[in-house]
């Protein structure tokens, strides 16, 4: 079984189609839907039909009890969600571009506590957003799972998730806390890994570096002194029709440790993880 730990918020979802008028009206189409970076991930890992946990924590307001039964629709075990506090939104700003930026405002997310030995029952694979591990109670309770699920065997999968939030994190600071905690497989896109540098990240662990339309990097440790290290580009499947880039990377996430798990090699499972980002590049979404 796969578990992710972290976010599950309010995304409130906002597509204009040009300039913002500043200090006046700007048309734009609002939805909402639900979000986090950590929950994405279970979503799309269940949907694919692979067994699958989301440890964090939620409001205890109606918004939070209709998100955590939206998880537990696409087939993910909430048993150990906690509830208490508000729930986190976050306002998703897409342009004409497609491209995102968020304001995020997690609220009960950083405060998950109180970690228990049986949340890491029957797991495989512990997956972790970078947000999880950099504020609040939150990161306490991930970094000490993730010491658990090392001592028990548990793969560890990391997610370096935001440039701004290692520049705002310190570097160092980050660099330092990602070869402490030894992950086995490590995603990013271009920009993040660029920041941290490619060669920075842990010799042991897979690396899987995406880049938007461009082939996506694989690098996969030596099996041996005597070997170096093997490095891959997977060609994306050519997409003209994107129409929001929100969640496509913890799809991606989700279908690679999915794959992967399944016994695929590397490169296999990056064909996979493409073909299940494509579905939300292109607006099918569950």
């Amino acid at each position: 079984m796969l578990a992710t730990l972290g976010d599950l918020v309010d995304d409130i979802v906002v597509h204009f189609a040009g300039p913002i008028n500043v200090a006046t009206d700007t048309p734009a189409i609002v939805s909402r839907r639900r979000g986090g970076s950590a929950a994405n991930v279970a979503a799309t890992a269940g949907v694919l039909g692979q067994p699958v946990r989301f440890l964090g924590q939620i409001g205890s307001d109606a918004v939070g009890t209709v998100l955590v039964t939206e998880l537990g629709a696409a087939g993910v075990d909430t048993q150990f969600v906690q509830r208490s506090g508000s729930t986190g939104t976050v306002v998703v700003l897409v342009g004409p571009d497609a491209e995102r930026s968020m304001l995020t405002d997690r609220r009960t997310c950083a405060e998950l506590a109180d970690p228990h030995p049986q949340w890491l029952d029957g797991i495989a694979t512990l997956h972790v957003p970078l947000y999880s591990l950099i504020e609040g109670a939150t990161a306490f309770t991930a970094v000490t799972l993730i010491d658990w699920a090392r001592d028990r065997g548990i793969a560890i999968s990391l997610d370096l998730s935001s440039t701004a939030l290692m520049a705002s994190a310190g570097l160092d600071s980050v660099r330092a806390l990602v070869v402490r905690l030894r992950p086995d497989i490590v995603f990013a896109n271009r920009s993040e890994a660029d920041m941290f540098g490619f060669d920075r990240l842990p010799a042991d662990a897979i690396a899987v570096v995406k880049n938007g339309p461009e082939p996506t990097l694989i690098r996969v440790p030596a099996e041996a002194e005597t070997t170096d290290d093997e490095t891959y580009t997977v060609p994306t499947t050519g997409i003209t029709d994107v129409t929001d880039t929100t969640g496509a990377g913890d799809a991606f996430a989700a279908g690679f440790l999915t794959f992967h798990r399944w016994r695929y090699n590397p490169t296999e499972a990056c064909v996979h993880a493409h073909r299940t980002a494509r579905r939300i590049l292109t607006g099918e979404r569950r």
